[in-house]
């Protein structure tokens, strides 16, 4: 790889971060309503199953591994500094955007673990979107989930390159 391939293939990580903290806020902010619009046992029906409902998970995915926030944050802290690496020499458009969904995602949630318990990574993540026939969601584990979904797809489907002819 000569010089000018390495500055080609290298992509600022800038934008990418800022795709991360649109996703972040974005997360805050529905469960700062969340939060106060559903704090006293409220639901709100929308469409069919589709509900908001306020709960609370101390674990991960689907409430599994309760009481081990810390560990799980950490955890995700770790991958975040990965995935945030790995930006620099992504090339393929769905795999930076994957990476970006899933680190929006991955510190919307480590945000409820930092500043919502009474101790240091103590708190809970604020979980509202309820379908009734899957596990409580919110913003930040839609995230998550397009982001694998998609980086999947980018991995088994890579990207075709056009070659166009040279003069």
């Amino acid at each position: 790889m000569t010089v000018s391939d390495a500055a080609v293939t290298r992509r600022p990580i800038a934008g990418a971060l800022v795709g991360a903290t649109i996703l972040v806020v974005l997360d805050q902010v529905t469960k700062w309503w969340a939060l106060n619009a559903l704090d006293d046992g409220r639901t709100i029906d929308l469409v069919w199953t589709l509900r908001f409902a306020l709960a609370f998970n101390e674990g991960m995915a689907f409430s599994q591994g309760t009481g081990l926030g810390r560990v799980i944050a950490l955890i995700a802290l770790v991958v975040v500094g990965a995935l945030v690496r790995s930006l620099r020499t992504a090339t393929d458009t769905r795999a930076r955007l994957a990476t970006v969904l899933i680190i929006g995602g991955a510190l919307g949630n480590v945000i409820d673990r930092v500043f919502r318990g009474s101790s240091w990574l103590d708190g809970a993540v604020v979980d509202f979107i309820d379908l009734q026939w899957w596990p409580v969601f919110n913003v930040a584990d839609m995230g998550i989930v397009c982001g694998a979904i998609l980086l999947a797809v980018s991995v088994i489907s890579p990207a075709r390159k056009t070659d166009y002819p040279h003069a």
